[in-house]
This record gives C-alpha cells, structure tokens and sequence, in this order.
C-alpha cells in the first residue's frame, strides 16, 4: 500500500471591516477552495467594530460549517490588532492571512501553503489582480501599478493582500502599519526566504478616485519607511533602482507597440493603395494573385509546437519559482 504524504495543515484569518457586501463571496471562496496537498483546519474571521451586516452574515456561515470561527470587537482598533487577536488563536504552524475587502481564486491557498513544504520558506505572498476597469485613468494607473508590482515581485517578492507564514511570532507590534511587511522583515532575519506564488491569485478593488488613489499610496509609502527607520528593513518597491528598472522595460513595450501599430497602418494604406491599382488599372490581376509563400507551412506541425510550448509554461513557471527568495 501506497504511502500517503501528509497534508500540510493551516489556518486562515480574515481582517474584516464593514465588509457585508463581500464576507458572504470572499467565506465561500474559502470554504469551498480546491485542496490536494493542503488542509484548511479552521477559518478565523476578526470583525472589527463592524457598523453594518457583517457579523450577522458571519454568524450565519459559522452555524453551518464548524471549521469557521468569528472574533469581534466591540470597538475598531486598526488591522494590526486583529492579526493579533487571530495569532492569538490560530492552532497551525503554517497561517494564511486575507484582508476581508479581497477574493482569491478557488485553488489560491494550495498553491500558496504547498511551498511550505520545502522547511526553509517562511513566508508566501499571492498575485494580486484588481477588479476595476482600466477604462478611466485612475483605474489604469492601479492595473499599471499592480503589473509593475507583478514584475517586481517575479525578481523580489514584495507581498502583501494575501499572505501566508509560518507562525514564528506572536504579536505584531501596536506601532506597525504596515503588517505584511513586517511579518517578511521577521521571517528574513530569521533566515528563512519569502516566496511569491504567481499562480495564486487573489482579486481586489484598487482605489477609483485620485483622493483615494494618493490616500493610499501614501500611506503605504510612510509605513515601508517607518520600516526601515525603526526595523532596518525595506521591502522591494523600496528598492528604487529596481523599480526604475522595470518601469523602463514597460515604457520600452510601450514604445514598440506604439512603433508597431504606426508600422501596421503604413502597410496596410501602401497594400490597399496596391490593391486598388490592381482592381482599377490591372483589372484581372486580383483573381490569380500573387502567392504570400511564408504561409505555405505544415499547419498541423506549427499548431503542436504552440501547445507544446504551452504545456511547457506551467513547468518552467514552477522552477522559476522555486528559485525565488529573498535572502537575510
């Protein structure tokens, strides 16, 4: 008989904050997530000073599923403290960590917590997808941002949204805004490596007004530097000659594009101004044209080396992975 591996076994905490709207998508997202090598064991949702129908929601999921479990308090003292309120009573080693405001995709917190089972990572971070439109401006800048972060994050993990940790602490700091942050400063100067998993995807709504927009980029900007000011560590945005780096590979793509799509209209007026001349002057000329001979191929031979190209992604996305870390 076979031996089966052990699953590795963790607990998921949700930060919520006047979150009626999503609880209800976000706990079956959880409740109903595709596992092989991962076990959930309980779900701890921290309501935080909740004006609306969250708590009741909740209350409602915890009567029919055992596994979730809710924490309120009574009064809304800021995310920090409810991470700790669910360190306080998560049972597993290994902890995911979500914002109530996200929804990740139905096999996220697998291809997150499988990492794990390599015992020098400490700390995993998803991909993070926003949901707004990039058709006004300031959704744009949220998908460029997010891309960026993306690239960035390919290089250097830089996490956030949704996390996952092993539980070498036990409180967060009162005086810490910015708790993904931390936990990664904790975990690398213990020696362990932060892993980004791309595969694991996590959606959220980015800010849609520039007040908004400004209001949360500055916020982040001035815990990332209270960070580094009191704890010597900066995360990887912080890192400015990489950003510069990446952003100029984008406006690169963005001038080829631009080069591109000049090009494709200045050979398709020369085509139509030869096809009218062949309609017009040569009058027959367009019913036995002249043969475009790089599309004589073996269709069926190009199709295959497509898929296997495809099949191939998934493999070398895993190794590129694996080789990701960040170093203490």
């Amino acid at each position: 008989m076979e031996h089966q591996k052990p699953k590795l076994r963790c607990s998921v905490g949700v930060t919520a904050y006047n979150e009626e709207t999503n609880i209800g998508p976000l706990l079956d997202a959880l409740l109903n997530q595709h596992l092989h090598d991962t076990e959930i064991t309980e779900i701890i949702v921290v309501a935080s000073g909740c004006t609306d129908h969250t708590v009741p929601i909740i209350e409602q999921y915890a009567a029919e599923n055992p596994a979730l479990k809710l924490i309120v308090q009574p009064k809304r003292e800021g995310k920090t403290a409810a991470i700790n309120l669910f360190l306080a009573s998560a049972r597993e080693q290994i902890c995911v960590l979500e914002s109530g405001d996200t929804l990740p995709a139905e096999n996220s917190v697998e291809h997150m917590v499988r990492m794990f089972a390599d015992p020098t990572v400490g700390m995993v971070g998803a991909h993070k997808i926003p949901v707004n439109t990039p058709d006004h401006l300031i959704g744009l800048f949220t998908h460029l941002r997010l891309r960026l972060e993306h690239q960035l994050c390919l290089e250097i993990p830089r996490l956030g949204e949704m996390i996952a940790f092993r539980k070498v602490i036990d409180r967060i700091p009162p005086d810490v805004a910015m708790d993904e942050a931390f936990v990664e400063a904790f975990v690398v100067q213990r020696g362990m490596t932060v892993r980004y998993a791309p595969d694991a995807v996590v959606y959220n709504t980015g800010p849609d007004t520039i007040h908004d927009f400004v209001t949360q980029r500055r916020r982040n900007h001035a815990g990332h530097l209270y960070l580094k000011s009191k704890y010597g560590y900066a995360v990887s945005s912080m890192q400015n000659g990489r950003v510069a780096k990446i952003a100029l590979k984008e406006i690169w793509g963005a001038i080829r594009l631009v080069w591109a799509l000049f090009l494709l209209a200045f050979l398709e007026t020369y085509s139509r101004i030869l096809g009218w001349y062949d309609y017009a002057v040569k009058k027959d000329r367009h019913v036995v044209w002249d043969i475009a001979w790089s599309q004589k191929a073996n269709v069926g031979e190009e199709r295959s080396q497509i898929e296997k190209q495809d099949d191939l992604r998934p493999t070398a996305l895993a190794s590129a992975n694996s080789k990701l870390k960040v170093e203490g």
